[in-house]
């Protein structure tokens, strides 16, 4: 049994052209270019008719907290896999920021036995780097494992590596690629401690507008600057995470091919989406880190996405229950929120704001992330290339709720606003696993390998 996508819009390698798609198997066997009138040739292939539909191929989310083991009040493998597909993800790599914290291999093989029993989508897991774990990350598999998590500012638990001696060692000896989260911590508890005073003394109020006045543009690009200075002087592959503010992206460079970088950039869709003038109306649903900062910000990183200063759009889902966000304390309330089931939606509302082409946005969500981590058969859609597939609809408009989020934790920051595109259908590994609000309630992903 298979299936055959008949005459979609495929925007795939920078083009977009009518063809049909078969699928057999895990694969895609073919790709038929033009629109195909014949009746379909192909027994025993259920037919998609994907008229007026666009094809891309799967997202590749390198950037998620799926919060298993130890955090599944929050969220599970389970369920935030079934978001993940239900927004056009087919793929995603998680943090080590689990209980107990990914920072063993004993610990990341665990995950990817979890994994193998409950993901929808395809996966793999970042070992976590700390001050005397290098020996271990030394063991690292790097054609198992995406990557090294480095945080070089605040951190839960033990992982922020702030000893120059680990940090020589792990931009000198790391075996696959540093994924580096930057914020200087002295700058943020500076700030915390002042900000703490003044609203003591009621000279500030303490809501969600403090954050970027906290965990400020200062302290990314100081942070920022060294893991560049470190990764260029020991020639360590880098990819520096949510960049939020512009004065970063003066590092990173834009004049020579993704194949060709050694330190690469992501941002996530909510820095292109919202900015400090949204603390007013989302509050602590928009709290997260970095903080989201200035309309100036977001609108050269808007600019960056489309110029190749950007390499990739990952979106930091981080999920925690409502009652850990929406408190009367800036202080208290968590950082983070869940995002993978309307990455894709957020993105496309910007081509429909004319910020960004349909080709750039697969080549930002699907192309680099597969080619920036040597990912294998995917990515694109080629034959002989595993079958993750996404159609969409992009005269579909809609307002996302959340009622409709498969999160475990029930909400979104997006709950309210309109988008003018859908995602119909998702393909992972040849099997159709979400159609129109149903997620198929089986397991369909398998471990991504690396071509390194």
């Amino acid at each position: 049994m298979g299936y055959v996508i008949k005459n979609a819009t495929l925007v795939n390698e920078g083009t977009t052209t009518l063809a049909s798609v078969v699928i057999s198997g895990d694969k895609i066997e073919k790709i038929l270019p033009g629109r195909d009138e014949r009746p379909c040739v192909f027994t025993n292939y259920d037919v998609i008719d994907a008229e007026g539909l666009y094809l891309i191929p799967g997202v590749i989310d390198e950037h998620v907290h799926f919060r298993e083991p130890g955090l599944t009040q929050k969220a599970d493998i389970f369920t935030e896999s079934h978001a993940a597909v239900a927004g056009g993800v087919t793929s995603f790599m998680d943090m080590p920021t689990t209980n107990p914290q990914t920072t063993t291999q004993a610990l990341l093989q665990q995950k990817f036995d979890l994994a193998a029993q409950k993901s929808a989508a395809n996966y793999s897991f970042y070992l976590g780097a700390t001050n005397d774990n290098i020996d271990e990350i030394l063991k690292t598999d790097p054609k198992k494992v995406c990557g090294i998590k480095l945080f070089m500012g605040s951190s839960t638990g033990n992982m922020l590596v702030n000893e120059d001696d680990a940090l020589v060692r792990l931009f000198n000896e790391s075996p696959c690629l540093i994924a580096a989260h930057c914020e200087d911590e002295q700058i943020i508890h500076e700030n915390t401690v002042c900000a703490k005073d003044l609203a003591s003394k009621g000279e500030v109020v303490a809501d969600a507008g403090l954050h970027p006045f906290i965990r400020t543009t200062e302290a990314c690009y100081k942070s920022t600057s060294k893991a560049f200075d470190m990764a260029t002087k020991f020639g360590a592959r880098l990819h520096v995470m949510h960049i939020s503010t512009k004065s970063e992206l003066t590092l990173f460079r834009n004049d020579i091919p993704l194949k060709d970088k050694k330190i690469t950039a992501e941002t996530c869709p909510h820095y292109l989406t919202f900015c400090d003038k949204d603390y007013d109306e989302k509050g602590f649903a928009i709290k997260c880190n970095p903080a989201i900062k200035m309309a100036s910000d977001r609108e050269i990183l808007r600019k960056a996405i489309v110029d190749g200063h950007i390499d990739t759009i990952g979106t930091d889902h981080a999920p925690h229950l409502w009652q850990e966000k929406f408190t009367d304390d800036y202080f208290t309330a968590k950082s983070g929120f869940p995002s993978i089931q309307n990455s894709l939606d957020m993105m496309l509302n910007l081509y429909h704001q004319g910020v960004i082409s349909l080709p750039q946005i697969v080549k930002l969500m699907c192309h680099n992330p597969a080619e920036l981590y040597q990912i294998k058969q995917r990515g694109f859609i080629r034959e002989g290339y595993y079958a993750d597939l996404v159609l969409v609809d992009l005269n579909h408009e809609k307002v996302i709720k959340n009622d409709d989020m498969f999160y475990k934790c029930g909400w979104t920051p997006y709950d309210g606003m309109s988008v003018k595109s859908n995602v119909t259908h998702t393909f992972v590994n040849g099997n159709l696993v979400y159609h129109n609000g149903i997620v198929e309630d089986k397991v369909f992903g398998k471990p991504l390998e690396f071509e390194r």
